[in-house]
């Protein structure tokens, strides 16, 4: 008992408290607002209850399990562990093509697998992020002097192009957005040629007409379409969604309807996806502003431990889970004020939805790892 009390306490010593704080800080929202969400009267038509406020505390716990576990093992050694934790992600992916499974609030998308015996659920594309941050990471580290040789910089493409195909063929758009996001941010942090990325901007602006007839949907086209014209006339139709969403934060003024005891509209996952419209009617723009003030401090954070990291390595990763945390962000919240298509994304630590949570605080822990292990400043960082 004694020497786990004296490891515990080493570890409070050695660990960064802010990033801790903010991560519990952001749970304890989601918890509060989820209590709130319950109160609503909505929850049937949601497909929530009590159960479920019990799977996010609990997700929360193993995400932090899971996260002080990941900050303990040196960064160095988990990247090196790819061979066992990127082929069973993927495994996990693909079975979703054959046993996947909906949601009740979502039976047509097959993201989900049953877990036997426990009757929960998990989202493997979630997962797959960490892993992937991990070797992508790995990857670049070890061909970061030669990174703008044609042939590394075509493994390097080849490589993210891998998650964002197969994660797109599964319907799956948002976390396939996110996945290209996490790819370019490390390849341009990495150091890149300019003249790379000149050329993949034209590249894909000559491909939007072939991405726009023949990549997207029908679905998602007419997701798309309403950013581009008058949404009122299609509130009962596709934007129904966002427009409820744009209504509840509008209803929420500056301060806000209070959390409990006042009338929220209803507005589709608004425990999940939506959770941001619930924030917004509740504590109106005030709350919305200090929340998103508190994820920015996290970011900023995750960064600073980016810069200080001793390593490539430990600079790519940390700069693919800042990546993966704020572009997941930026699309849920564009989202809700309906200033982006709707594509299935969650807040980070926010929304709900176990998968979510446990990735958000994996990722953490692959930062702590970074933090840890690295004494060196930027300026020291190996070549």
């Amino acid at each position: 008992m004694k020497t786990f009390l004296n490891s515990t306490l080493s570890y409070i010593r050695r660990t960064d408290h802010a990033i801790w704080l903010v991560c519990f800080m952001l749970s304890a929202l989601s918890i509060v607002l989820l209590v709130g969400i319950l109160g609503t009267g909505h929850a049937p038509y949601l497909g929530i209850g009590r159960r479920n406020l019990f799977v996010q505390a609990i997700s929360v716990f193993i995400g932090v399990c899971g996260a002080v576990i990941l900050s303990l093992i040196d960064y160095k050694d988990l990247a090196k562990l790819w061979k066992l934790h990127v082929p069973a992600c993927y495994a996990l992916f693909i079975l979703t093509f054959f046993i996947g499974v909906g949601t009740p609030e979502r039976p047509n998308d097959r993201r989900w697998l049953i877990i036997p015996g426990a009757n929960l659920s998990i989202q493997p594309a979630e997962l797959l992020r960490i892993s992937f941050i991990l070797m992508f990471a790995y990857h670049i580290y070890k061909v970061q002097q030669r990174i703008n040789h044609p042939l590394h910089l075509a493994g390097l493409v080849a490589h993210g192009a891998i998650p964002v195909v197969l994660v797109h063929l599964q319907g799956d758009s948002g976390s396939a957005l996110v996945f290209a996001a996490i790819v370019a941010c490390m390849l341009f942090c990495a150091g890149i040629s300019w003249k790379y990325m000149a050329g993949a901007g034209v590249l894909f602006g000559v491909s939007l007409p072939l991405i726009w007839n023949v990549v997207l949907s029908d679905f998602h086209r007419q997701r798309i379409l309403p950013m581009f014209y008058a949404p009122a006339r299609d509130i009962q139709g596709i934007f129904f969604q966002p427009h409820r969403a744009r209504t509840a934060l509008a209803l929420g003024g500056s301060g806000g309807r209070g959390l409990f005891g006042a009338s929220h509209i209803y507005v589709p996952e608004m425990h999940n996806d939506f959770i941001f419209a619930f924030l917004g009617e509740s504590a109106g723009l005030v709350g919305c502003i200090l929340a998103i003030a508190v994820m920015s401090f996290l970011w900023l954070k995750i960064l600073r431990h980016a810069g200080k990291s001793k390593d490539m390595l430990g600079y790519m990763i940390c700069m693919g889970v800042f990546a993966m945390l704020v572009f997941q962000s930026i699309i849920n919240i564009g989202m809700n004020i309906g200033m982006l298509p709707v594509i299935g994304n969650t807040l980070p630590f926010i929304s709900y939805g176990g998968s979510s949570v446990l990735t958000s605080y994996l990722g953490i822990g692959l930062v702590l790892s970074v933090a840890m292990y690295s004494s060196q400043s930027m300026f020291e960082r190996e070549q």
